[in-house]
């Protein structure tokens, strides 16, 4: 009975989610303790076992909720922590009182201490690393304390980036040493010195932190809520998780191997989305006018004014891209050379065949081996008679 009503709410939390909080009236507070609210119920009415909400409960969430946002204590400083724990044993009334006060504080500071993280880490990064200063790093952060002031923290994050680019310049070092031949090569990068690799090293590290922030930056609110949910969620049961609508849309992709589009792997860039893999057998392989390194700058819908969609998150822009198999989608398109186009595409079932279980015979002299290769288990949860992991390994057998 308890599965049939658990099975039950998660449809109507599922519809909930998808459907009411289309309208703009509904503050985010709202929704955020709407879904608390259902979540909540879900779990304490259609769980075998459901745990107590109790100081223990709201402990273990509050710790493993600040682990999981500043797992290396990069952002947080001591007087953060000391004024989160207020709400450390608080957390389970609020859970029942479908209050939210503990996450909007948390998620205002650690809006604010990232900003201040990305002005801390170009600072580092300006300064040349001494690698031949004898110096040590701890990377058991759990059991490190939080540092007390701003002065402290650019110091924990200047040994970290200093780790962290160590690798890239003794890699650079050691390509420069096993070099024979110089390279006349303008586009030829290698480094000719350690002053250069050092430098080389140290860019490197920061275009990774601004692509990483970049993507941060992209992140909404109701992103961040989902991890507090998923926190709360996981204290319930380990095996228990919620998905956000877009984020359900995504595990289905994956599960299923195949989704509807274009086919193609984009990349957010400042100019645009850019294609960083075309996937075989998809329309912008067919239709073969695309290609990596071009970057969609423009989404149109059939017969409708393009939208623009430099500087937009990914995520939107892809919703954009993607629809319904047939449909068509117009694409304003800078290509490599610098010139632009407007290719038209028709929308898609594109399968991601590195998803689908493969065999191979293997002959070794008077021996014959059978291989099956299954890189994952796959099944599409809205139809089950399309393929899936278990009628293809049999088809392989």
């Amino acid at each position: 009975m308890k599965r049939n009503l658990a099975y039950v709410l998660l449809l109507m939390l599922a519809a909930v989610a998808s459907c009411s909080f289309t309208n703009k009236n509904f503050e985010n507070d709202d929704k955020d303790k709407l879904l608390l609210d259902l979540i909540t119920y879900v779990l304490e009415k259609g769980h075998y076992e459901p745990k107590a909400l109790n100081d223990d409960f709201s402990v273990h969430v509050f710790e493993d909720f600040i682990d999981v946002i500043d797992p290396t204590k990069r952002y947080f400083l001591a007087s953060d922590i000391a004024e989160f724990e207020k709400y450390k044993f608080q957390i389970d009334d609020e859970i029942k009182n479908t209050d939210i006060t503990f996450f909007n504080i948390v998620y205002e500071r650690l809006m604010q201490r990232m900003n201040d993280a990305k002005g801390i880490y170009k600072e580092v990064l300006e300064t040349p690393f001494d690698y031949s200063e004898n110096e040590s790093i701890s990377i058991k952060y759990d059991e490190e304390p939080f540092a007390a002031n701003r002065e402290e923290l650019k110091e924990r994050w200047r040994k970290q980036l200093k780790y962290a680019t160590l690798g890239t310049y003794d890699s650079k070092i050691s390509h420069m040493e096993n070099k024979e031949i110089e390279s006349t090569d303008e586009h030829d990068h290698t480094a000719h010195s350690p002053k250069e690799a050092e430098e080389q090293s140290r860019k490197s590290t920061e275009t990774t932190l601004d692509e990483f922030f970049d993507f941060v930056g992209d992140l909404e609110r109701k992103d961040w809520f989902v991890q507090y949910l998923n926190t709360i969620v996981d204290e319930f049961d380990p095996h228990t998780f919620y998905f956000a609508p877009e984020e359900k849309e995504k595990f289905d992709t994956s599960m299923s191997g195949k989704f509807e589009g274009i086919g193609a792997r984009l990349q957010k860039k400042p100019e645009g989305a850019k294609i960083v893999k075309i996937i075989s057998g998809g329309p912008v392989w067919r239709d073969q006018r695309l290609e990596v390194g071009d970057e969609i700058i423009k989404v149109g819908q059939n017969g409708e004014e393009p939208i623009n969609i430099v500087g937009m998150r990914l995520d939107d822009a892809i919703k954009l891209i993607k629809g319904a198999q047939g449909t068509v989608v117009d694409l304003t398109v800078r290509k490599v050379d610098g010139s632009l186009d407007v290719v038209s595409l028709t929308r898609d079932v594109v399968e991601l065949e590195e998803s689908y279980a493969k065999s191979a015979n293997i002959i070794k002299g008077q021996e014959k081996f059978g291989i099956i290769n299954l890189p994952k288990f796959y099944v599409d949860f809205n139809d089950y008679s399309e393929r899936n992991a278990a009628t293809d390994v049999a088809k392989e057998v």
